[in-house]
């Protein structure tokens, strides 16, 4: 690394803010420092599936929390950036959030030696916010333009024609035949398992071998979704999946998972 390029690290509170005031703020970064070396986005399951596009373009590592309850995403990003801080030592870290629950932080990361500068979403950000900042930047969320509406065509008239014998004939057949694809449809539809929630599908990706049904030992199924960013260096996956009983059973002696929803593919 250039001496002269400061270390730089960027922390995105992606439950908070657009999807494109988080790519203004990547691109705002890299123009300004030509480097950007850690690039992590703390939000829930069902944010990362919404933006995982997004994420893999501009190289940003989403961190899932699976945690309920309130501001779960905000202390997994401060217990993480104070990991981060003494870990990589950077000279400048970004916070991307409107929030004011991060002053503590910014305190906290400044005793480290770092600068701290604040990147929030216009119209959300209070001057509480900013004054905690070595500096502070407003991006202007551009929102998305709605589809112009297609005009429904005319309707166009049609003289009914009487319909023949033969016609008749012809017809019923290929209704018949129309009905039972539909109702085979319907059967097999209804046959099919229900599709895994968004937490469970970021445990399958994790854990591939559940998807297919066999069982995975619990301390198996904790390396690898700690490995995927899923669970806490100190986190129980037990406790996870206790969570999410509908979906996942644990088994005892020995210790492991299966998923349930593989039962029924």
């Amino acid at each position: 690394m250039n001496a002269t390029t400061p270390k730089v690290m960027l922390l995105i509170d992606a439950d908070n803010v657009s999807a494109d005031v988080m790519e203004q703020a990547v691109h705002k970064v890299l123009a300004e420092h030509g480097a950007l070396h850690v690039r992590r986005a703390y939000c829930t399951a069902e944010v990362a599936l919404k933006h995982q596009s997004l994420f893999k373009r501009l190289s940003v590592r989403p961190m899932v929390n699976l945690a309920a309850g309130k501001n779960s995403t905000d202390i997994a990003l401060a217990v993480d950036a104070l990991d981060l801080a003494i870990a990589e030592r950077p000279q400048v870290v970004y916070l991307v959030s409107s929030d004011s629950d991060f002053a503590p932080l910014v305190i906290r990361l400044r005793e480290k030696g770092c600068r701290v500068c604040g990147i929030g979403q216009q119209g959300k950000t209070g001057e509480e916010t900013v004054g905690a900042y070595d500096a502070f930047t407003d991006l202007e969320h551009h929102g998305s333009r709605p589809a112009a509406a297609a005009a429904p065509a005319p309707a166009r008239k049609t003289r009914a024609r009487p319909a023949t014998k033969t016609a008749a004939a012809k017809t019923a057949p290929a209704a018949k035949k129309t009905a039972a694809k539909t109702a085979a449809r319907k059967t097999a539809a209804a046959r099919q398992p229900n599709p895994p929630s968004e937490a469970a599908e970021f445990i399958l990706q994790a854990l591939p071998a559940l998807r297919t049904g066999k069982e995975v030992a619990l301390n198996d199924a904790a390396q690898a979704l700690r490995a995927a960013g899923l669970l806490g260096k100190h986190g129980s996956s037990l406790k996870l999946f206790d969570k999410l009983t509908d979906e996942f059973a644990v088994l005892q002696h020995p210790d492991r998972i299966r998923w349930t929803g593989a039962t029924a593919a």
